[in-house]
């Protein structure tokens, strides 16, 4: 989940209260409402996985596995759109350039000029302007999926092996090979989203089956894990707002949703079919919230107002 963060001193006060049992949900009562203010769906994608905002070219990067919904398929047929914030597509095949070559691109990641995304078995960075890539296998990973960068390390998710990749530094674009190691495995998070928490340490969103329903964990720098909220669902997308509470994608219900230690599960849009990674475009008063239905092959526009 790609997203612009707002991490004030209120935020990091809210989370110090709440540290113990469940960092870094909302404190009760700092919850800011929200509501839904529209709602806006776009068809014409092929098959999108994730969605990342450029606060640079106030526009969309919107990844895409360009034929059958086969996430493990090494086709060469997979790209990386460019969509204006109404859901134009600006520039369809805007990476990878010519020469290189994505299959099933998953979670993307963009910070200042440079663009990262998973793809099956690897991790790949992009130059914004040149267009220019270098890609990183990840020996061992079953199912790469997400990614966000802290610092200049890459943390990488696969949920299907239930593990976290590291990769340093983040931005290999040029210079020697980046280190690769595992920073954990089989603890039963099987991480999907991955994005910043206010505290310092990584959001990890947890996706297995319907029959056994993953939460939201923190993953610190030291690679230990604490539980948020437990027994969710099948979470795809996460995001941390500015009161602590989160927002996700969640699969079973087929909704993004609102959670908070003190309401627990909040239904913002529902109707997806795969909702997946999405991102958050700050708007006067409130957001923009861009959620990709893999599914279905769409793009929903989601209006939330303060």
């Amino acid at each position: 989940m790609r997203t612009t963060r707002w991490l004030g001193p209120a935020v990091l006060a809210a989370l110090a209260l709440t540290q113990i049992a469940c960092s870094p949900a909302a404190s009760a009562p700092d919850m800011t409402p929200l509501r839904v203010a529209g709602e806006r769906t776009v068809g014409g994608f092929a098959f999108p996985e994730s969605v990342a905002y450029d606060p640079r070219a106030r526009a969309l990067y919107v990844s895409q596995f360009g034929s059958v919904l086969k996430p493990l398929e090494k086709d060469g047929k997979g790209k990386i759109s460019k969509v204006s914030l109404d859901g134009k597509v600006l520039e369809d095949r805007f990476l990878p350039a010519a020469g290189a070559v994505l299959n099933k691109p998953k979670g993307i990641w963009v910070e200042g000029n440079r663009l990262w995304v998973t793809d099956i078995d690897v991790a790949w960075v992009f130059d914004l302007q040149s267009r220019r890539g270098r890609k990183v296998a990840l020996p061992g990973i079953k199912f790469a999926n997400d990614l966000t960068v802290k610092g200049n390390v890459l943390y990488v998710s696969d949920n299907r092996g239930d593990a976290v990749y590291r990769v340093e530094p983040a931005d290999f674009l040029t210079g020697r090979d980046p280190g690769v190691t595992v920073v954990f495995s089989g603890k039963s998070v099987n991480p999907n989203g991955l994005a910043p928490a206010a505290d310092g340490s990584i959001l990890m969103a947890g996706f297995m089956s319907a029959e056994q329903p993953r939460g939201v964990y923190t993953l610190s720098a030291g690679g230990e894990i604490k539980t948020v909220a437990g027994h969710l669902g099948r979470l795809d997308g996460v995001y941390q707002m500015d009161d602590g509470s989160l927002l996700v994608t969640e699969w079973n219900t087929g909704s993004l949703a609102r959670w908070s230690a003190r309401g627990g599960m909040e239904t913002l849009a529902k109707g997806f079919k795969g909702p997946a990674d999405f991102c958050l475009v700050p708007e006067r008063g409130g957001f923009l919230v861009v959620v990709p239905d893999l599914v279905q092959s769409q793009l929903r526009l989601v209006r939330l107002t303060r």
